[in-house]
């Protein structure tokens, strides 16, 4: 199926959106964790539950949202999505009660699920084609990995200026007036990257029709379940988004075990942004010259190995934390950008991508109702080094599951078979 040209800022202009859309409730929270814990009063356990409330409403809208992709425009549900994200950002920067933030978390996972995923994945097979679907992705995770990174320096710049980092004794009220200006800058930028999506990132009419369906029907749904590939990846894209969601702690190790600060724990978070547009260019050439299915298995083997560093407590210095970030960096953020790519191995149809995801999604995702919760309670049951081990063990078993089931992947369907 032939398209339009895409003109060459509709990658550039998918990238940013990618991220910005998930910077207010997920990044942030990422890079500044011991600041969020604080400014909030809440502990660990806490903040997981309002990821699982996110992950809930997540859940609903990747069934539901899915089939809406494949019906409507990417471009106009992208922008509402960035629109309506970027509100909730002002709710945010007024410190809400526990249950307020809750609300705000269900709120989010409506936005930037059941309005924004599955077309963001959809328009990115699109730019991808026949012959570049690992570049696609290996780009847009990449982009989206200096995004995030780009939000961090710029999170970090605001935070450091209110408050030097070698500030010894700081106020609660002064990191909450520092993290209220990250929030509002962030959430201005959210909505200027919903109107540049809105006015620039178009395909002609032609290829729109292409690209939609004129109603959704049930046959469509059961034809996209009857595919292997769709159960498979539902496990592959679980077991990664767990090792996804455990990068959230590495700013909270370096505080609790190698006793940072918290402006330079959070440059250990923007260090990790850093380094996901380096893996996922270099990964995406690396599996388009070979076999991208069998590069998506190499992931999990590595994320494996670096979660036993962690694991059994080798982490104590400064240059040895820094080398295992990379190592579980690399393992995580390679499965994370090659896990959608597999899709036209995987024999799913182009133009029913959106249900396809949705249904993937609806499993694969699940990961953000209780991987928040799982950390939360091991984190904060075993305090100090024991908690994160306990935190890394459980990295390792996702890790081996991924990466049988990505095996099996492979052999189903590689690319010779094609």
């Amino acid at each position: 199926m032939q398209f339009q040209k895409a003109p060459w800022y509709f990658l550039p202009l998918l990238i940013l959106a990618g991220e910005s859309v998930f910077i207010l409730p997920f990044v942030l929270p990422r890079i500044f964790r011991p600041t969020v814990l604080e400014t909030f009063g809440l502990d660990n356990l806490q903040l997981g539950v309002c990821f699982s409330v996110y992950g809930i409403v997540a859940l609903f809208s990747y069934f539901f949202g899915g089939p809406i992709a494949d019906r409507f425009a990417p471009r106009k549900l992208i922008a509402i999505a960035l629109w309506m994200t970027a509100i909730g950002g002002l709710l945010y920067a007024s410190f809400p009660d526990l249950e307020v933030l809750k609300i705000l978390y269900g709120y989010w996972g409506f936005t930037t699920i059941f309005l924004f995923w599955a077309p963001m994945i959809k328009a990115t097979r699109i730019w991808g084609g026949t012959t570049s679907q690992s570049k696609a992705f290996g780009f847009l995770d990449a982009g989206r990995g200096l995004v995030g990174a780009l939000f961090g320096v710029l999170g970090v710049f605001v935070f450091s200026i209110i408050i030097p980092s070698e500030a010894v004794e700081v106020s609660v009220t002064e990191n909450k007036e520092a993290f209220k200006q990250v929030i509002l800058i962030s959430s201005f930028v959210i909505a200027l990257v919903g109107v540049l999506v809105w006015f620039f990132m178009k395909l002609n009419e032609e290829s729109t029709q292409k690209i939609t369906i004129e109603k959704i029907t049930v046959s469509q749904i059961k034809s996209v379940l009857k595919l292997p590939s769709v159960w498979l990846l539902m496990i592959i894209i679980l077991c990664a988004y767990v090792g996804y969601k455990i990068t959230d702690v590495f700013s909270l190790y370096a505080q609790d075990v190698l006793l940072y600060n918290q402006v330079n724990s959070a440059k250990i978070g923007t260090f990790l942004l850093f380094l996901r547009p380096v893996i996922g260019i270099g990964i995406g050439f690396l599996a388009h010259e070979s076999k991208v299915t069998l590069w998506l298995w190499i992931g999990f083997l590595i994320s494996f190995l670096g979660a036993l560093l962690f694991a059994l407590g080798f982490i104590t210095t400064s240059v040895f934390f820094i080398i295992s970030i990379v190592i579980v960096a690399t393992g995580v953020y390679a499965a994370r950008c090659l896990y959608f790519a597999v899709m036209k191995q995987g024999q799913i149809p182009l133009v029913l991508t959106g249900t396809a995801v949705g249904l993937i999604s609806l499993v694969g995702y699940t990961p953000d109702i209780f991987a928040g919760l799982a950390m939360g309670y091991l984190l904060d049951n075993s305090p100090g080094i024991l908690g994160h081990q306990h935190v890394f063990w459980m990295l390792a078993i996702f890790s081996v599951v991924g990466g049988i089931a990505a095996w099996y992947y492979h052999r189903l369907y590689s690319q010779e078979k094609l």
